[in-house]
């Protein structure tokens, strides 16, 4: 428990302090010991993600023919209600806190996490990940339509009584979401979060074929290209417990 915090604190509220210890301190290059107070603090912070549950955040799993009230897209996109929602808990400049919510059958596309740390614990639902690393190391802006060697690292489905899925700017950072049989929520944590201006957008990618030439049967080609036209986000309140860092 967080100095400070009594047995009244929620999850969301501890979780919130530990993500700010653990990303406030990024791990540190050079030493016998670097990185491993962060990889405590990481693994203090996992421990808590697989506890939530839906209820904390005072969250409802959705039926299929469910539709939130007053949700807007966030961007003039193609009308109706947008197949992906968010609800945004806190931000500092350490980490992001929110929920995503998927409507059944939708996707996050395949995207990336510049040098980023993520946490994402599904609340309710059901959701298929594919994980994907870049194999040149530390690579150049990439623009819409260049091409990077990659490798898929895992696929794997998760629901509320798995534990979290973790990505590093290293490992497993590009990924794809996918809601499957029903909709679906998930807690996100990205540290630090998205930001334009200081290198860290977010870019999307089409997965090519195999690299004949490749010395894995995993390897691949991920072609960057815009955001597609059937994804879009809107938002919508967030119902829990209030956070305060």
């Amino acid at each position: 428990m967080m100095p400070g915090d009594s047995d009244m604190s929620s999850i969301v509220q501890r979780i919130a302090r530990q993500a700010l210890v653990t990303f406030r301190s990024p791990p540190q290059v050079g030493g016998p010991d670097a990185g491993k107070s962060f990889l405590e603090n990481l693994g203090k912070l996992q421990t808590l993600m697989t506890e939530v549950r839906a209820g904390d955040l005072q969250l409802a799993p959705r039926r299929a023919e469910d539709s939130p009230p007053g949700v807007a897209p966030v961007l003039p996109y193609p009308h109706g209600a947008p197949p992906v929602t968010y609800m945004h808990i806190c931000e500092t400049d350490h980490f992001s806190m929110g929920v995503f919510l998927l409507k059944s059958g939708a996707s996050i596309p395949l995207h990336d996490h510049p040098e980023m740390h993520g946490v994402l614990k599904v609340l309710y639902g059901k959701v298929r990940i594919r994980c994907f690393d870049r194999l040149e190391p530390n690579p150049a802006p990439a623009q819409v339509g260049s091409l990077r060697r990659s490798v898929l690292r895992s696929t794997g489905e998760f629901t509320e009584e798995c534990g979290p899925c973790v990505l590093s700017p290293d490992r497993d950072n590009l990924h794809q979401i996918d809601a499957v049989d029903g909709p679906t929520a998930f807690m996100d944590i990205l540290a630090p979060p998205y930001d334009p201006d200081d290198g860290r957008d977010c870019h999307y990618y089409r997965v090519l074929e195999a690299d004949p030439a490749g010395p894995k049967e995993k390897e691949l080609w991920l072609m960057e290209i815009s955001q597609p036209p059937d994804f879009w986000c809107g938002g919508e309140p967030y119902p829990g417990p209030e956070v305060s860092l």
